[in-house]
């Protein structure tokens, strides 16, 4: 899946992320790295053209994930019953088979849909081929556990790891009254004084930590294969995460005695490599408004220019966002 991973963040998840929610939702239900990687490809209606000759049945894989991981949450309300529906439902969506082989192309499959109604969240979908999909990707954009869910999730990232109600319920409220636009769903998390109150609450990722010490550094082209080690270093290699819920987004997943050697370390690393030597522009670029007195006294005490930067980028002030 490593392979196609890149592809999928950028065709389904980069394209869409500040547009319109239900967007990236169709578009990430229909990537080929989401049906190969959730099994859809594979998923068969029992009483199917394809089900009743060949004697295979439905994949949930893809249907679970789309309403725990994607729009509802764990908690949003739907039910066991839910899943196996909105399995129903999609099965056809797959990937192209002809006589070349499979390719990473989406196409929907008429002969393994599932005949016959459904019914999702208590509606009635009626049966219409891939038509069933689409709507109920539509249904499920909208609903309002899948604004609190988004809103949730952003206020977390942004904001804090034990997100603030009134954050999330303004959130929520801008996810609902713009339809799912994520660029005002975002401009919400923005202006909320949360978000400027609680300042360094939330600590990097090893990818966050990484990209900011690169910009912090300035013009310096640093080649593929570095960045690779370096995210294998800190417990992050890229497009690698460890389950369909991607990488975790608090602090104790990030932050503990080893891991944060390892950050330590890498930072020494780095710092030996920059074309720079000059600790105080570092700082100031990378930490200006919050850095403290003991980063300060650590520049000075630093034996050379490398050591002080290596110094900074360990420092408390920089490992947080």
């Amino acid at each position: 899946m490593r392979a196609i991973a890149g592809s999928f963040e950028r065709e389904a998840i980069r394209l869409h992320v500040l547009g319109n929610f239900h967007d990236m939702l169709r578009a990430v239900a229909a990537h080929p790295a989401m049906l190969l990687y959730l099994d859809n490809a594979e998923s068969i209606g029992p009483n199917s053209i394809a089900g009743l000759r060949r004697g295979k049945g439905l994949n949930e894989n893809l249907a679970r994930e789309m309403l725990e991981l994607h729009t509802l949450g764990v908690n949003g309300g739907y039910t066991q019953s839910d899943v196996t529906e909105l399995a129903r439902v999609l099965t056809g969506w797959s990937i192209v088979h002809g006589p070349g082989g499979p390719r990473a192309e989406f196409a929907f499959e008429p002969r393994v849909h599932e005949p016959g109604d459904k019914r999702l969240l208590g509606a009635r979908i009626a049966w219409a081929g891939q038509e069933e999909g689409e709507l109920a990707l539509r249904m499920l954009a909208r609903h309002p556990s899948t604004a609190r869910f988004i809103a949730t999730k952003l206020v977390r990232h942004f904001v804090a790891d034990d997100p603030l109600p009134n954050a999330v319920d303004a959130v929520a409220s801008s996810f609902q009254e713009s339809g799912g636009d994520l660029r005002s769903v975002v401009a919400t998390v923005i202006c909320r004084p949360e978000a400027w109150d609680r300042a360094s609450a939330k600590v990097k990722s090893p990818n966050e930590l990484l990209v900011s010490t690169m910009r912090a550094a300035g013009q310096w082209e640093i080649d593929d294969q570095a960045i690779q080690r370096s995210l294998v270093l800190m417990g992050q290699p890229a497009f690698s995460a460890p389950s369909p819920a991607g990488w975790p987004d608090r602090m104790e997943a990030w932050i503990g005695p080893e891991a944060l050697m390892r950050r330590i370390r890498w930072g020494e690393l780095v710092a030996q490599r920059m074309p720079s030597t000059d600790a105080e522009a570092f700082a100031g670029t990378a930490i200006g408004p919050v850095m403290g007195s003991e980063v300060r006294q650590a520049i000075a005490a630093a034996s050379d220019g490398r050591e002080a930067v290596g110094m900074v980028i360990a420092s408390s002030e920089f490992q947080r966002r």
